[in-house]
């Protein structure tokens, strides 16, 4: 494993451990040239996960898309990354639990809102805005009153 800082191609692990909320294993490292310490983490590769996208063009599952558009949702919100990493991981869980070697784009989108709106209004929005392509105020509007009325239901519980 290389050194981010120096670039060093050895380095020793200093612990290891399973993580639950990533399904995979956490290792502390630490170069052997610079002493610099980092973290990487080992997933299971799976058999790929192929999208369908909207222009019925096909693409493997990309994590890394589905954590981009994440972060760009939640930008400069009071989130943890470890918690925008456990939502993507959730997100992955959910797709592959369908049991389908293709998902469409659709799937996708669909599975991020469903994380975004327990996560963070705001960001659930923003994503909302892009993916489903609001035309005008008025979809906007109507989709903030959806989570009002959502806020003020779960109020009166």
């Amino acid at each position: 494993m290389k050194c981010p800082t120096c670039r060093h191609p050895s380095s020793k692990v200093i612990d290891s451990r399973h993580t639950d909320e990533f399904s995979a294993i956490r290792r502390r490292r630490e170069c052997e040239n610079c002493g610099f310490r980092f973290t990487t983490f080992e997933r299971m590769e799976l058999s790929p996960l192929v999208v369908v996208k909207k222009d019925g063009t096909r693409e493997v599952f990309s994590r890394e898309k589905v954590m981009d558009g994440l972060l760009r949702a939640c930008e400069k919100r009071p989130i943890p990354y470890e918690e925008l990493e456990k939502r993507t991981g959730n997100i992955e869980a959910a797709l592959r639990n369908l049991n389908k070697p293709e998902i469409t784009s659709n799937e996708i989108g669909e599975s991020v809102m469903n994380e975004l709106i327990t996560l963070d209004q705001v960001a659930y929005v923003r994503f909302a805005s892009v993916y489903k392509e609001f035309k005008d105020i008025d979809q906007l509007m109507d989709t903030l009153k959806h989570l009002a009325k959502g806020s003020d239901d779960d109020e009166l519980q």
